[in-house]
């Protein structure tokens, strides 16, 4: 017969002692679990590392602004760019609005990680170019295009960003961002369908 201090009993059952101490652990085990997870949820993502190529080729670690020198997606983007871009950054944080850059400037090398990365996402070197330059013909290699995000921030811009010199250029990519000066005065040309329609992408 089970003793005491092995068993307890409950109606028409006897529950071991070490199944207790089992489901007492579980229970500790998922709060902890819990809460780690929610810790990590908390910290700041770090950028994809492609092939070796971080922060100092042109990945940004979340959270960046335009107003962050620290960050060489921002740092070596065009100076007028950059200008341009915490004019209208300090125009949207009066309005609550926080302009950040999820892609600016990137090295050659990196953008041809992502261009490899978008022809076998879409299947074909004709339909990755919809969507990525060459290293050759990228404004993003030439600091001369940033991604605003979040949606809101990017929106934010596509309806102010005229006043300073800002346009979206690509109708599929209502985040990507390239100074045009002459839209102050005369507002932002008309868009291309997507980048394969750039003159520019041809070169």
């Amino acid at each position: 017969m089970p003793s005491r201090e092995t068993t307890r009993r409950i109606p028409g059952a006897v529950v071991p002692a070490a199944r207790r101490i089992h489901g007492v652990l579980l229970a500790g085990l998922r709060a902890v679990g819990a809460k780690i997870a929610g810790t990590l949820g908390r910290r700041p993502v770090r950028p994809r590392d492609r092939g070796g190529l971080g922060v100092a080729h042109g990945a940004v670690p979340a959270g960046v602004t335009v107003f962050d020198d620290a960050v060489p997606a921002v740092a070596r983007l065009d100076p007028a760019l950059l200008s341009a871009l915490r004019r209208a950054g300090a125009a949207a944080a009066a309005a609550g609005i926080e302009l950040r850059v999820n892609s600016g400037w990137r090295s050659p090398e990196y953008q041809s990680v992502l261009l490899r990365e978008a022809v076998t996402k879409y299947g074909s070197e004709a339909e990755a170019a919809r969507w990525v330059a060459t290293p050759e013909t990228s404004a993003h290699v030439a600091g001369e295009a940033v991604d605003i995000g979040p949606p809101a921030s990017a929106s934010w811009l596509s309806e102010h960003g005229a006043e300073y010199g800002l346009c979206r250029i690509y109708r599929n990519e209502p985040w990507h961002y390239e100074l045009r000066p002459e839209a102050i005065e005369h507002g932002c040309p008309p868009r291309y369908a997507d980048p394969s329609h750039d003159p520019r992408m041809r070169r």
